[in-house]
């Protein structure tokens, strides 16, 4: 009987929308179940974002903590934080080494998602079933109650096509397809200005060539001090120079950091141990790890003083009026944290860069002008660096507007995922990669290791009660230490917590190192996940 029962499940029709990593890892968990997924993706090659990112990218994360859990690095790549042709030609080996390929449909875009009971294309709200209604009114992650249908247009021939499928797994990721343009008054908008205004998705696709011949010769402005923002600066004053200064334009200052060895020491060991997670309080601790977190308090705001002392002394940010307000541990929980790109102070201290702090600013007929100034920034060419509106691109690839209001939540919670990757209103569908890490290639190979035993009926979800209340739980922690930035869904300075409870779902043991002494106070990284034990 139970063979009969694991042989059904097999017959299961599986959707992955998405080629990037999580897309990548799903499909491979989904083979070593038995399954024989169809992964559409709307690109004509794999690597998500990696395939189009600004030329001088590298790894944002120390390798070994960037890498699959069996699928190591090879010995060929020495650099501890290898550019964009390196990683993606290491994300292709992995699915060439799984045989991944051929199972993903290129050039094929997702329109929409429904779900339906039996051949109907209406969306099912399966909250009418009841307060304690899990997938299916069993928890397992399939149903006979229903299916999916996912509309495909294939980008060449633009013929569309409807799937009908048993379950969906969504990864589509955050960063991509949907920019975050700034709102501004009547009359201060892109509109006022005589000059181009772009977004970085649209220069994070040029060549080096197109991307150099765009900003040669020009006042440029780049808006925003995350990863793409300090890459396009630095790319902008190395073709431009003191000649034309480029100008970044800074709302908040962050803890962007020059290397992850604080005064030589490991990072990972301040923050990616058991110990270092006692520091930090807890979604459903109880009492005695309260008791600790509180008691560490100290401890913590050392660790944090720490790191902020070297990044302050080997940047020079007090020179520059960049030191940040709140710590490096709220940076970490909200997964901020990018690294600078090297001699990125260097050119703003010899007048190729220069660095603008401001609240607000608005577009006039010359360039940019900046809260409480008059005089404006004079521009030929502005690059928004403004990030990507990540829960609007998630909620609307759903047909229905109650799943859209399921996924969007609301302005005072994060998007509601039990485990970071199931919605408990929304079934047979589970969503990776939009929960972020510090090292979200780590995160999501365990995730989707989760998700194939859960397709395999090797555990089953709680009630939606239960979920919920596991999802507030995770949320207070975010408001806590995430502050305003709680909604990028960011599990950041519990790791090992996390991986915890996917371990105990799926039988294993959560304690992955040999040795009391390595168990609380070495680094956990993918390969501590690489099986069972």
């Amino acid at each position: 009987m139970a063979n009969d029962q694991r042989e059904s499940r097999k017959k299961q029709v599986i959707a992955i929308i998405g080629a990037g990593i999580s897309g990548l890892l799903a499909c491979k968990y989904c083979l070593s179940k038995g399954f024989d997924p169809i992964v559409f993706e709307s690109e004509r090659t794999i690597g998500g974002v990696w395939t189009k990112t600004i030329e001088s990218t590298k790894l944002q994360t120390p390798k070994p903590f960037y890498q699959f859990s069996d699928f190591p690095w090879p010995d060929s790549v020495t650099e501890l934080f290898p550019d964009q042709y390196t990683v993606l030609e290491y994300i292709e080996s992995y699915a060439r080494h799984f045989d991944l390929l051929r199972h993903i449909q290129f050039n094929n875009k997702v329109l929409g998602l429904s779900y339906g009971s039996g051949d109907s294309g209406t969306d099912t709200d399966p909250t009418s079933v009841g307060g304690e209604w899990t997938w299916g009114g069993t928890g397992e992650a399939f149903s006979t109650k229903g299916k999916w249908n996912v509309t495909v247009q294939d980008t060449q021939t633009l013929s569309v096509k409807v799937y009908q499928v048993d379950f969906v797994v969504v990864c589509i990721g955050r960063f991509s397809q949907v920019p975050d343009i700034p709102e501004f008054p009547p009359n201060k908008g892109p509109e006022a200005f005589e000059g181009k205004v772009i977004h970085s998705i649209e220069y994070s696709k040029m060549d080096s060539t197109t991307a150099t011949g765009l900003v040669r010769g020009k006042n440029v402005a780049v808006v925003g001090f995350q990863k793409s923002g300090m890459d396009v600066a630095m790319e902008c004053s190395t073709v431009n120079g003191v000649e034309r200064p480029c100008t970044l334009l800074i709302r908040t200052p962050h803890w962007n950091v020059p290397d992850y060895f604080p005064w030589g020491f490991p990072m990972a060991k301040l923050y990616l141990t058991r110990f270092s997670e006692l520091m930090v309080h807890k979604p459903s601790e109880g009492i005695l790890l309260y008791l600790m977190a509180t008691i560490l308090s100290p401890l913590r705001w050392a660790f944090s003083k720490f790191v902020e002392s070297h990044i302050k002394h080997k940047l020079k940010l007090s020179k520059y009026g960049m030191v940040p307000e709140h710590s490096f541990l709220n940076e970490l929980s909200a997964c901020l944290i990018s690294t600078v790109p090297e001699g990125f102070y260097d050119r703003v201290e010899e007048g190729a860069l220069k660095l603008k702090k401001a609240k607000s600013f608005g577009f006039t007929k010359e360039g940019i002008v900046l809260e409480g100034q008059d005089e404006p920034i004079k521009s030929d060419l502005v690059i928004l660096a403004t990030g990507f509106k990540g829960i609007d691109k998630l909620k609307h690839i759903f047909e229905s507007p109650k799943y859209q209001e399921f996924i969007a939540g609301s302005d005072g919670s994060a998007v509601p995922l039990y485990r970071e990757c199931i919605h408990p209103k929304i079934p047979q569908l589970a969503i990776i990669g939009f929960s972020e890490s510090v090292a979200n290639l780590y995160t999501s190979d365990i995730r989707c290791r989760w998700l194939g035993e859960l397709l395999d009926g090797k555990f089953k979800l709680p009630s939606v009660k239960i979920m919920e209340k596991d999802i507030a739980e995770w949320d207070k922690y975010k408001k806590r230490y995430s502050k305003k930035y709680y909604r990028r869904s960011c599990i950041g300075a519990l790791h090992i917590w996390h991986n915890d409870k996917l371990c105990k779902d799926m039988g294993w043991n959560p304690k992955r190192k040999k040795g009391l002494w390595a168990e609380w106070f070495e680094p956990y990284g993918p390969m501590d996940y690489a099986g069972p034990i």
